[in-house]
């Protein structure tokens, strides 16, 4: 699930590191001796599902390669307040340069993945599939997305680039769902999809008429989805239903009785609480 060879992700990590360290970790250098050596344990202080193993991993080794890291558990595991998430081995210097990134990446993946996991529970024995959008914090989408398959959702499109979503501005901009469609249909190639978002019957039947690949129903009730569910699986049963717009974990379950397909929640990366996750050195080792 996850690649620890990512050039871009290495690079990424590089410069976040540097905006940490700037010209140096003056703390940790002027008041631990050069050459001391100590073993960081990184554990969870709540329980949670547990993200981004590898990513820690890769930061202490791009901060000391002669750093030993040492997993405890897996991502996409639910850990106990107090767990051991990860042994690290080595400089004192090196684990405390490191520690607050590798710390702030965990906590903020496995925030995501916990949340998630929450959402997927609440649709057990449902068949709608749980997706997350766009709402993403810039230069950690791919870390947020990652997080949000380990917690056990899926991926919505990636980027701009990779399906056609026609929302509000673009049928405002294009004169209608129907043009937008036709201009959209007539410039992408056949192997992408065009999803139209609708927030009322009619310009749902203006996305069955332009023949639309996905339909999304935009801040729908449940009632009123189910119905527009039937509509579009009467006349097309090809097309994805899709519902999205102020889905909470109290509502989700609801929402997809209604027949809907999937159901996209922004809430899972853009609003979302860190899991707390420490680190603290223990059995310190004699200076080398």
């Amino acid at each position: 699930m996850f690649n620890a060879y990512n050039q871009a992700l290495r690079d990424q990590i590089r410069a976040w590191l540097q905006e940490d360290i700037g010209t140096g970790d003056v703390t940790t250098a002027f008041t631990i001796p050069v050459g001391a050596q100590s073993k960081g344990i990184i554990h969870a202080k709540e329980a949670g599902v547990i993200a981004g193993i590898p990513v820690a991993q890769l930061v202490f080794e791009i901060v000391d390669p002669t750093l030993t890291c040492y997993a405890q558990v897996e991502d996409g595991q639910y850990v106990d307040k107090g767990t051991t998430l990860i042994i690290v081995e080595g400089s004192t210097h090196s684990i405390l340069t490191g520690e607050r990134l590798a710390l702030n990446l965990m906590q903020r993946l496995s925030g995501i993945a916990t949340k998630t996991r929450k959402f997927v529970d609440a649709l057990e024995g449902l068949p709608t599939r749980l997706v997350d959008t766009r709402k993403t914090t810039p230069g950690h989408r791919a870390l947020e997305k990652y997080a949000v398959r380990v917690g056990g959702g899926a991926n919505h499109r990636f980027g701009l680039y990779d399906a056609v979503m026609i929302k509000d501005n673009h049928i405002k901009g294009a004169g209608g769902i129907i043009p937008a469609v036709e201009r959209a249909r007539m410039n992408i190639p056949h192997t992408m999809k065009i999803e139209v978002e609708v927030e009322d019957f009619d310009q749902l039947e203006e996305a069955l008429q332009a023949q639309a690949d996905i339909i999304m129903f935009d801040n729908m009730s449940p009632s009123r989805m189910a119905d527009a569910v039937r509509r579009v699986k009467s006349r097309a049963p090809h097309i994805v239903t899709e519902a999205s717009g102020g889905i909470t974990l109290e509502s989700i379950r609801e929402k997809a009785e209604s027949g809907v397909e999937v159901i996209s929640v922004g809430g899972l990366t853009y609003s979302v609480a860190a899991l707390d996750i420490s680190l603290d050195l223990n059995e310190k080792k004699a200076e080398a």
